[in-house]
C-alpha cells in the first residue's frame, strides 16, 4: 500500500457551553470546534477522510494568564503545521509509516518554537484521524478490524523494543466493546444535589444539571472526581459525594480522582492522600477506587524525587500520567518512574494509544507484581465526528468505561445544522436518541451507551456530510482578532 495527503482543508464551528467548566484555575465557557477535511492518495486512488477536534488551550498550557487568543492562535498554527508538513510528505507504505514521518516533521519544526509538546503533537494526531478515516473508507473496513489485520502498518517495536516480536492483534482484546460505561465527571464546581444550583444557574434546557440528576436519569456508576489539592475542601467535597451516592442507593460503582497537576510535590500529595484514606466516612469511596490521575505539574512527574517515592510507596494508590504524556514514549517512562500506566486521547495520538494499549497488556502479562493502567479520558468530545472516533478506538483498546462529559457541557447537538442532526440519527441511532425537545442527545442506558453503530463504520463515523457548511479557517481567524 502507498499512501500519501495531497489536500488538506480546516473549518471551524463554533460552540459554547450549557455551563461553565474549569482545567484547575481556568474556566471554560466556549469551544471552537475544527474540522479536518484531507483528501489522501491510497494506492493510486482518491479518498478523503475527515477529523474533529476542540480548542481548549487552558488544557494544553495550564497559564491562567494567557489570553485566549493567544492560545487559540498557537493551537491553529500547530494544526496549520501538521497539514502543511502532511502534503510535503513522500508516499509512505503504510498509515502508520505516514503518521511516524509526519511526528518527526513536526517535532522538528516545533523545536524552534514555545509550543509544549501536548500541543504540537496535536497538529500530528488531528491529520492522523482524518488519514485512517481515508485508509478504512478506501480499504472498506472498520478500525478495530485495520488495527487487528495490521491494515494500517502498526510497527510496536519502533517505539517500544519489548514490543517488537508482536503484533497488535497478539495484545489486543480479541473483539472490539460493543458497550462501555459512562465515567461521569463531577467538576470541583458542578452541583451534586438538587439544591444546590442557585436561581441564577439553574438551567430548563430540557437536560439533566447535578450528579443526582445524573444518577436517577441515566444510572451513572462510574465516575471521575476532580481534587483541588486543598486538604480539607477535598475531604469535605469527597464526603459529600461519598454521602450523596449512599443516599442514592448506589452501591455498586467505580470511581477514579483527577487531580489536574495540582500538589505542589509529590511527598505533599502522599500527605494528603493517606490523610484521606484514614478518614472513616470516605472508606466505601477509596475501596471503589481505580486509580488516580496526574496528581504533579507536568514538569515535575518525572524527576528523581518523584521516583524515589512512588518506587517507596508500599500502599499507593495506581496513580497514572494525563498532562505528562506529551511525547510518543511518556507511557514507557511514566512506567520507569513507578506510574501505573497513562491515559488514551485521540488528541494525544491514535497510533500512540493503540501502542500504549498493547504495551500496558504486556506488561500486565509479565509483570504480576502490580496492575499497569491505560484508562479513556476526554471531557469535551462531541459528535458528529470527535467522540465517535474517539470511540471506535476505546472500543477496539477494550476500555469498559470512559471520561466523557461532552454531553453535560453541550446540549447534545443542537447547535449543529439540522442535516448534521439528522445524519447523525439515521447512521448513529443507537449511540444517540432525539430529545422530548427535539434534539439529538447521547443515549446512556444504565449508565452505558451503545457502540455497535461506532464499531461497525469505518473509522467510528457512518455518515459523511458536507464540512463546507462550517466558517473557514481564513474568515474565523479574521473574526477572532476583531
Amino acid at each position: 500500500m502507498t499512501v500519501s495527503v495531497t489536500e488538506t482543508e480546516l473549518r471551524v464551528f463554533d460552540l459554547e457551553t450549557r455551563m461553565p467548566f474549569h482545567f484547575g484555575n481556568v474556566e471554560v465557557t466556549e469551544i471552537p470546534k475544527v474540522f479536518l477535511r484531507i483528501t489522501a492518495e491510497i494506492d493510486g486512488e482518491t479518498q478523503s477522510g475527515t477529523a474533529m477536534g476542540g480548542l481548549i488551550p487552558g488544557w494544553f498550557y495550564k497559564d491562567p494568564d494567557m489570553r485566549l487568543v493567544t492560545g487559540l492562535t498557537n493551537m491553529i498554527e500547530v494544526f496549520r503545521a501538521g497539514m502543511d508538513h502532511a502534503r510535503a510528505l513522500e508516499p509512505a507504505p503504510t498509515a502508520f509509516a505516514c503518521w511516524w514521518s509526519l511526528y518527526e516533521r513536526q517535532r522538528e519544526w516545533a523545536s524552534e518554537t514555545d509550543h509544549p509538546p501536548l500541543l504540537w503533537s496535536y497538529g500530528v494526531s488531528l491529520v492522523e484521524q482524518a488519514l485512517i478515516d481515508a485508509v478504512c473508507r478506501r480499504k472498506d473496513t472498520t478500525f478495530a478490524a485495520a488495527v487487528r489485520k495490521n491494515v494500517l502498518g502498526i510497527d510496536l517495536g519502533c517505539i517500544y523494543e519489548e514490543l517488537s516480536t508482536y503484533e497488535p492483534a497478539d495484545l489486543l482484546p480479541a473483539e472490539p466493546l460493543t458497550s462501555t460505561a459512562i465515567r461521569h465527571t463531577v467538576g470541583q464546581e458542578d452541583p451534586l444535589t438538587d439544591n444546590d444550583p442557585t436561581p441564577g444557574s439553574r438551567l430548563a434546557d430540557g437536560l439533566p444539571q447535578t450528579l443526582a440528576e445524573y444518577v436517577r436519569r441515566d444510572d451513572v456508576n462510574h465516575f471521575k472526581i476532580k481534587l483541588s489539592a486543598d486538604l480539607e475542601r477535598d475531604r469535605e467535597r469527597l464526603v459529600d459525594i461519598a454521602e450523596l451516592l449512599a443516599d442514592l442507593g448506589v452501591t455498586e460503582y467505580r470511581c477514579t480522582v483527577d487531580a489536574n497537576e495540582g500538589y505542589e510535590s509529590v511527598r505533599e500529595f502522599k500527605r494528603q492522600w493517606m490523610s484521606h484514606t484514614d478518614e472513616p466516612a470516605l472508606a466505601a469511596l477509596f475501596e471503589r477506587l481505580t486509580y488516580v490521575e496526574q496528581p504533579l505539574a507536568r514538569d515535575d512527574a518525572f524527576t528523581s524525587a518523584t521516583k524515589g517515592v512512588l518506587e517507596r510507596w508500599d500502599d499507593a494508590p495506581p496513580i497514572i500520567i494525563d498532562e505528562s504524556d506529551g511525547r510518543i514514549d511518556s507511557a514507557g517512562t511514566a512506567l520507569e518512574y513507578g506510574y501505573a500506566g497513562t491515559s488514551h486521547k485521540n488528541c494525544k495520538g491514535v497510533f500512540k494509544g493503540v501502542v500504549n494499549a498493547c504495551l500496558i497488556a504486556h506488561r500486565n502479562r509479565t509483570d504480576t507484581d502490580q496492575q499497569y493502567v491505560l484508562s479513556a479520558e476526554d471531557l469535551t468530545t462531541v459528535g458528529p465526528v470527535e467522540l465517535l472516533q474517539d470511540l471506535a478506538v476505546t472500543a477496539t483498546i477494550g476500555a469498559d468505561h470512559v471520561e466523557r462529559n461532552g454531553h453535560h457541557y453541550f446540549r447534545g447537538l443542537d447547535a449543529f445544522p439540522e442535516s448534521v442532526q439528522h445524519e447523525v440519527l439515521e447512521a448513529h441511532g443507537d449511540l444517540y436518541r432525539r430529545h422530548e425537545e427535539g434534539f439529538p442527545t447521547l443515549d446512556v442506558q444504565g449508565g452505558k451507551i451503545d457502540l455497535t453503530s461506532v464499531v461497525d463504520a469505518p473509522f467510528g463515523v457512518g455518515t459523511t456530510f458536507d464540512s463546507g457548511q462550517f466558517t473557514s479557517i481564513d474568515e474565523w481567524i479574521d473574526q477572532l482578532h476583531t
